[in-house]
């Protein structure tokens, strides 16, 4: 039975079929033929889909909507080849307020066919307008009230990023582990410090996952978490990653939107893992890797559906072994001996499932093993589910929703 406020649930990703749209290329010359003129095959028209897309900031975060706009550019090309155009209009620095619901009325007003709200604030303001709006399709992105509403033409998508942060955790541990092994540090003070945006589900799930990734090579790291209350605030991130550092955090992650997390890392003398982008331009001395969703593969799939007026998954989710969960390049020049081939190893273990990201033997919670599934309660406490979410030894993503629901805070973690 599906519910819309679990915490936690066993988890999956769903695997997409992407089917090829009809094209074809008038040739200069027709050849030869007793058969009327109106016989011969012609290319099939191109069709055009308008889309529009709601961005919390613009492309010069160099981070969270920056990955979007790479996802909108990417899909337009793949789209472009198979027959499709997309008319795009977008909206940059819409608030997460009555704002973000002008934005939709005045997308649905220009003819958007599709209208895609990129931040997690945005739903409750697209769900205002959706009603209204009946032969439009709205989604929202890293959400996930849509799919369990009663409105057929809202759609929720997320792909797996725990499982992109698990391998920078990996890549961040590596580090860690030839810090210690190099006499550079004690084996506890290998600790890990996380800008995090709020104290969401989606981000608690996240930097488990990036800790679980690092302990699994670096068995004594801990972790210490600080909240900037933003999804984008570059002044409160770089004081978060300050005053992590300060504190003897020898390495520095983050879920916040903006490179400044990296270039207080670089500036303090610490090492970085990053989110969304590249970051190693700005901190070439301290930026292992990133990672990051890759939109394009599901911007292709639902836009391809609304072209050819099919139906779509309300709740959509995928992983690293379907694209849509990627690393960027790993910064070798600074990056532990063995990483770039221990990441093989793991991406392939995460590609054909025998790698489980949130496997109950390697944490504990309170000091006991996690058995039990959760749910968030009307009084916003957590209380034992009658679902099994732990299955074969491991509490497994995004399987009865796509967004994130992980949300116990485990031992090795504290949060400030």
């Amino acid at each position: 039975m599906k519910k819309k406020y679990l915490a936690l649930f066993l988890a999956g990703a769903l695997t997409l079929s992407l089917a090829a749209c009809g094209g074809g290329t008038a040739e200069s010359a027709a050849p030869e033929s007793s058969a009327p003129a109106e016989s011969q095959d012609a290319a099939p028209e191109a069709k055009t889909v308008k889309v529009g897309l709601i961005c919390i900031g613009d492309e010069n975060d160099q981070g969270y909507t920056y990955n979007f706009i790479r996802g909108k550019e990417a899909a337009t090309e793949a789209l472009a080849a198979e027959g499709i155009n997309v008319d795009w209009v977008v909206k940059y620095n819409i608030g997460e307020d009555a704002t973000c619901e002008d934005a939709n009325i005045e997308l649905a007003e220009e003819g958007c066919q599709i209208i895609i709200n990129n931040s997690y604030g945005f739903e409750p303001f697209m769900l205002k307008v959706a009603p209204d709006y009946e032969d439009i399709t709205f989604i929202a992105c890293t959400n996930q009230g849509s799919w369990g509403d009663d409105l057929p033409n809202t759609h929720n998508a997320f792909a797996n990023i725990y499982e992109g942060r698990y391998l920078a955790g990996v890549a961040g541990g590596m580090k860690l582990q030839q810090m210690i092994d190099d006499g550079e540090i004690a084996a506890d003070e290998a600790v890990i410090g996380y800008v995090g945006a709020y104290p969401y589900a989606e981000v608690i799930s996240g930097y488990t996952a990036f800790f679980l990734g690092a302990r699994s090579v670096c068995p004594s790291a801990t972790m210490k978490v600080k909240y900037v209350n933003s999804w984008s605030n570059a002044t409160e991130e770089a004081n978060a990653a300050n005053a992590l550092a300060d504190e003897g955090c020898k390495l520095i992650s983050q879920h916040s939107d903006n490179t400044t997390p990296a270039t207080a890392a670089q500036t303090k003398g610490v090492f970085h893992c990053g989110y969304n982008n590249d970051m190693t331009g700005v901190a070439p001395e301290a930026s292992l890797v990133s990672c990051r969703i890759d939109w394009a593969p599901y911007f292709e799939y639902a836009i391809k559906a609304v072209a050819n007026g099919e139906s779509f998954d309300q709740d959509w989710t995928a992983g690293y072994g379907d694209g849509s969960v990627v690393l960027t390049d790993l910064n070798e020049a600074i990056a532990a001996p063995g990483t770039a081939e221990k990441l093989a190893e793991v991406e392939a273990g995460l590609s054909d499932g025998s790698v489980k990201v949130f496997d109950t033997s390697t944490f504990t919670v309170g000091g006991e093993e996690l058995t039990q599934a959760y749910a968030l309660d009307t009084d916003g406490d957590f209380t034992p589910d009658s679902e099994e979410a732990v299955v074969d030894g491991a509490f497994l993503e995004s399987y009865y929703q796509s967004a994130p629901y992980f949300a116990l805070i485990i031992d090795g973690i504290t949060e400030e």
